[in-house]
């Protein structure tokens, strides 16, 4: 990477670069099968990152319930029953999790493949690329026990210094609240924090693994080199994507609102809705990458891997004598 490519790196430039990729990979020419193949590449790739539904139990019915007596009763009863459903429910929450975590993995693989090669493949990105979707997936495993272990204790620590402001302690109020609210800003900046390595991981760390074919902490490493350069041009990146978050929004409300809801009902539909949405993904995937193609063609994955490996020029030397 040379000086003059640092110079030419904007956030404005790949927007057009990206809705020509939209165009290029969904309408050139529109296939409602490639849709669905594509689609489904990124509904792996977001999973875990929707929301679903849930219900509510009301225990009373008509009538008188049960007194607090029967109910403490009752419990003190069936507590073992109680304890190993919640066990067991626990487990089922975990595996369903890392289940998941690890199918998103492939996922992120799989869509990248998709945008970058202009194709509609499942089973080709899903094998080739099994190695460094592992490698992310313990990456984003360890990172995220980490994450959730950091807001664990803070909310707990929080949670004890609410209790004893309430309960108006022997402890003055005045360094209660000063200590609540540090706690709240170092909880906000813990969660920008991991926020931002989630998304530099999405954005710019998968990419990289996609082109060298290596591990994640390797790819890491590389683009934390990188990022320790342009740490400011990087900065713009992440403001420049909440503007895009914010316009994207604004005109999916829009529709929503101009289609009294139906095209809303069609966004919540699991996997109908991501197929409803690609283009708005596609064009994220690919803002994303012309990005970073801006730091130098070693980081462009719409350049064939092929192309960058230059074949060894054959000389006359290296011919095969003429047997005589």
């Amino acid at each position: 990477m040379n000086e003059q490519n640092i110079a030419t790196v904007s956030v404005i430039e790949p927007v057009g670069k990206a809705i020509d990729r939209v165009k290029q990979v969904l309408f050139n020419p529109f296939d409602i099968g490639r849709w669905f193949i594509i689609g489904f590449c990124v509904w792996l790739a977001r999973l875990g990152q929707g929301g679903g539904g849930g219900g509510s139990f009301n225990p009373g019915g008509a009538g008188n319930g049960p007194s607090p007596a029967q109910v403490k009763a009752w419990f003190l009863e069936h507590l073992p029953l109680i304890i190993s459903i919640g066990f067991g429910i626990f487990v089922l929450v975990i595996v369903i999790g890392l289940v998941f975590l690890w199918l998103s993995s492939r996922g992120r693989f799989m869509f990248l493949h998709c945008v970058a090669e202009n194709k509609a493949e499942v089973k080709a990105p899903w094998h080739k690329f099994r190695g460094e979707a592992g490698s992310l997936f313990v990456f984003r495993l360890v990172v995220g026990i980490i994450g959730f272990t950091c807001m664990a204790v803070l909310v707990g620590v929080l949670a004890l210094l609410i209790i004893l402001l309430v309960r108006n302690s022997a402890y003055t109020a005045a360094p209660l609240v000063i200590g609540i609210i540090l706690l709240v800003l170092t909880a906000v900046g813990v969660g920008i924090v991991f926020g931002l390595i989630g998304k530099f991981t999405k954005d710019f760390v998968v990419p990289v693994m996609y082109l060298r074919r290596c591990r994640c902490l390797d790819a890491w490493g590389e683009f934390w080199h990188l990022l320790g350069g342009n740490k400011g041009r990087f900065t713009l990146y992440i403001l420049f994507q909440i503007i895009i978050s914010m316009a994207i929004g604004t005109i999916v409300m829009a529709l929503a609102c101009v289609t009294c809801c139906c095209a809303a009902c069609i966004f919540a539909i699991p996997y109908i809705g991501t197929v409803a949405l690609l283009p708005i993904f596609v064009f994220g995937r690919s803002y994303s990458l012309y990005y970073l193609a801006q730091y130098g063609g070693e980081y462009d994955v719409f350049i064939p891997i092929a192309q960058l490996q230059e074949p060894p020029i054959v000389g006359p030397q290296d011919e095969e004598p003429v047997r005589r």
